[in-house]
């Protein structure tokens, strides 16, 4: 610094903070030797707020106003140097201006899918992304817990460690929540004030307000996408039968008027390539255990199609349960209590239950098994 700007800078009396960026959140007052002269007048605008240190301390706060830097303005710098005396030669002190606004639209989202545990779906990962809104509150704890002694302090400064605040909590607050994962695009809100309520935290403790937090998008691989949109694809047909059939007498329909094949006759082989595609189809869906809304007229439909119907299913075996030495036993079907009657196990005073049954009941009063008694062989004679 030349001589020029040594004296200069003697004779400057006015401090503020003409900010023409969109992004500096603190900024230092450059001053030679940060030497400033007791009556020298500092202007602090709306949206801002100024700070004195002494030797690394926080001395003073002055809020939006213009003041004349005097014993009456400065109590504590004042105490500090002595002052109350009258004494108006220059002090040191470091002065640096706060930007009060708010600093919006500072995006956050995932770098790597999150995994969540989720109602319907299991195990699951998840993205998402959005923005938030935060602003300096408590001035102080600002300076002490970030700035320090950075002459300039801009949001690239912070930005990356309030993203990964709202990333840790922000997917915290979502598996708390419990909500289903398709029922999260309906609940942005909800979702979005459970993690600003959970995370405002962490920004007062660095003397920070969070003002806004919002959700944007919240996405699921690739993969998982693809499984619901062939989900969606099914429910949109419904009922798989009379799609079925649908198709079926389109195909009918297209073979009618195709002269090439044959007219009539080519109607009527679409008519029946369209009924054993029908019952096809129907067989299709008894052997993989679809739900449809009418999966046996399908079947129907095939079964007269192919002309031919298939047996019906065998009866379910009865299961029953034995009361034996005071202890319960079985299941057993009718083949397995035949033998245990053989060998004296199951007699007609054997407490016996079965689905149906309200109560353990003797075995010779089940109807079901008085047959099993009566062909058991009578005692031999004189024996």
């Amino acid at each position: 610094m030349g001589l020029f700007d040594k004296i200069r800078n003697e004779f400057i009396d006015i401090i503020e903070w003409v900010d023409n960026s969109t992004d500096t959140i603190v900024w230092k007052f450059p001053r030679y030797q940060n030497e400033i002269k007791m009556g020298a007048q500092l202007t602090v605008r709306e949206g801002q707020a100024a700070v004195f240190f002494n030797e690394g301390v926080v001395a003073d706060v002055f809020q939006p106003g213009r003041y004349e830097l005097t014993t009456q303005n400065m109590p504590i710098m004042t105490t500090i140097r002595g002052w109350k005396y009258g004494f108006n030669s220059p002090f040191k002190a470091d002065v640096y201006f706060i930007n009060l606004r708010q600093f919006v639209n500072q995006r956050w989202g995932t770098k790597n899918p999150i995994m969540l545990r989720d109602p319907e779906f299991g195990p699951i990962r998840l993205r998402a992304f959005g923005n938030f809104s935060f602003q300096v509150k408590d001035v102080p704890v600002f300076m002490k817990q970030l700035v320090v002694t950075t002459p300039v302090f801009t949001v690239d400064d912070i930005t990356e460690q309030l993203r990964n605040i709202a990333v840790s909590r922000g997917m915290d607050a979502i598996a708390e929540s419990k909500i289903p994962a398709l029922d999260l695009a309906s609940n942005y809100d909800e979702v979005s004030a459970l993690i600003q309520q959970k995370i405002t935290r962490d920004f007062e403790e660095i003397g920070l307000s969070l003002t806004k937090f919002l959700i944007e998008n919240i996405s699921f691989p690739e993969e998982v996408e693809k499984a619901l949109d062939k989900r969606s694809s099914m429910g949109v047909v419904g009922n798989l039968g009379a799609y079925a059939q649908f198709q079926a007498a389109n195909s009918m329909e297209k073979a009618a008027e195709n002269p090439s094949s044959g007219g009539i006759v080519g109607a009527g082989f679409g008519a029946g390539l369209g009924a054993g595609m029908v019952g096809q189809m129907g067989n299709v869906f008894q052997q993989n255990n679809f739900d449809g809304n009418n999966p046996t007229g399908v079947a129907g439909a095939g079964a007269v199609a192919a002309g031919s119907a298939g047996p019906p299913p065998l009866p379910k075996a009865v299961a029953y349960y034995l009361a034996i030495k005071g202890k319960q036993e079985g299941p057993f079907d009718q083949e397995q209590l035949r033998g245990l009657v053989g060998e004296g196990t199951l007699t007609t005073s054997t407490l016996v239950w079965k689905e149906g049954l309200d109560n353990w009941t003797e075995a010779d009063k089940v109807v079901e098994l008085k047959d099993l008694f009566s062909q058991t062989p009578p005692p031999i004679p004189g024996v």
